[in-house]
């Protein structure tokens, strides 16, 4: 069976779909959701995100919130806000932002791909993460958010997304961040040679979007188990971006505390496992170097020779960091489940950084080089998995332009 293939979309009319398109569920919070869905009922937030509807003491995860998705996804239809396709395609979406460019193909990937291995992971999920999203998927009869992958580049997929963009899009708007959102549809004989192509790649690697995967899969089992016949469950919404137009930003880390040292101890402590100067910006200069930000001043910190293993997990600098100074000198185990550790997404900035160990909400921060696409796939293809919040891919991918019912 083909990795992906052409489906039959619910998308918004191309004038609403500016009015409609959110940011994922999973990168706000409850509050924020809601503060970006005030007065406009036509915001994909109520269906991504249907617990901003409630009172903030009604728990996201009670029965009701699901059901309440469902029922304005219908009340979408019935308003007109989303539609159907009247045949199966595929839309081609590129996002601009600033000078990076990326153009993906949204189609439908095969969940049956993902159980045996041929769409690759390299993240875990959460169990608690993975619950929701099953019981999100399965009220709606629907994936409403892609799953965000990418592949090997292939000159023949290229030159047909390059010219199937050069037509006039249907739907171009720029988002409150600055990103340029713009879709074309691909679909009657002109989808045939793209479906073609696609169909015919062995194998794709999730960038984002794990635990959407995961919930797909627990969906379809679902669904076998109350006697489904094989169909759309079999299938989940995806977006799939050639790996060479792929942009990660680093992922930063934040601690609280010093494990009970002062500053010149645990300057001393990390001086035995890195190379340590003062530094006078605060991005790394390379791979297997790392900013620390201590007492307002920046440090740079490299690595030493040797002090990794050289597999493709243990060599990324997020396993480096790890595995000499978060865990031996700082005492974190766990960085899941450790409350003493935070994530920064490179979106922000290591000005971020600076910002919450001067105000005293964190003690000491660390500003990390980015992982490569390159390392990524090496991991997945050894069947291995990542630290956690080692990636973080931008532009997001917008919710709302385009879902797969099943």
């Amino acid at each position: 069976m083909s990795l992906l293939s052409a489906f039959r979309a619910l998308a918004p009319p191309p004038p609403l779909a500016a009015r409609l398109a959110v940011p994922p569920y999973d990168v706000v919070s409850r509050a924020e959701a809601g503060q970006l869905a005030a007065g406009n009922p036509q915001s994909f937030f109520r269906i991504s995100r249907p617990e901003i509807d409630f009172p903030d003491d009604v728990d996201e995860h009670a029965a009701a919130v699901y059901a309440r998705g469902a029922e304005n996804l219908r009340r979408f239809l019935g308003e007109g806000w989303l539609e159907q396709d009247v045949e199966e395609g595929f839309r081609l979406y590129r996002q601009r932002m600033g000078a990076h460019v990326q153009t993906g193909v949204v189609a439908c990937a095969s969940v049956d791909g993902y159980r045996d291995g041929r769409i690759k992971r390299h993240e875990l999920t959460r169990a608690d993460k993975e619950d929701d999203r099953t019981r999100h998927i399965d009220a709606l009869s629907a994936n409403d958010e892609p799953v965000f992958l990418t592949y090997r580049a292939q000159p023949s997929i290229d030159a047909l997304v390059e010219e199937a963009t050069r037509a006039t899009p249907e739907v171009d708007f720029a988002s409150e961040d600055g990103v340029q959102h713009t879709l074309w549809h691909v679909w009657g004989t002109a989808a045939g040679p793209l479906a073609s192509q696609v169909g015919r790649l062995a194998s794709l690697y999730i960038a984002d979007g794990h635990h959407r995967s995961a919930a797909a899969a627990r969906v379809q089992q679902l669904r076998q188990a109350q006697g489904a016949p094989p169909g759309e469950q079999d299938r989940f919404l995806a977006v799939v971006f050639p790996h060479n137009q792929m942009q990660i930003l680093p992922y930063h880390r934040v601690v609280r505390d010093l494990a009970g040292l002062d500053s010149q101890a645990f300057v001393a402590a990390v001086s035995k496992r890195f190379d340590v100067l003062p530094a006078a910006q605060a991005e790394p200069d390379g791979r297997h170097a790392f900013g620390m930000y201590l007492d307002g001043r920046w440090w740079r910190l490299r690595a030493r020779p040797g002090s990794w293993a050289e597999t493709p997990t243990a060599s990324l600098d997020v396993a480096i960091l790890q595995d000499n100074l978060l865990r031996p000198v700082l005492g974190i185990e766990d960085p899941r489940r450790d409350g003493r550790i935070g994530f920064v997404g490179g979106i922000r900035g290591t000005r971020e950084l600076s910002a919450r160990v001067d105000s005293g909400q964190d003690r000491v921060a660390f500003a990390l080089w980015p992982t490569s696409l390159e390392e990524l796939m090496a991991i997945s293809d050894a069947g291995q998995v990542m630290p956690p919040k080692s990636t973080w891919f931008e532009p997001k991918l917008r919710s709302g332009l385009f879902l797969h019912p099943f």
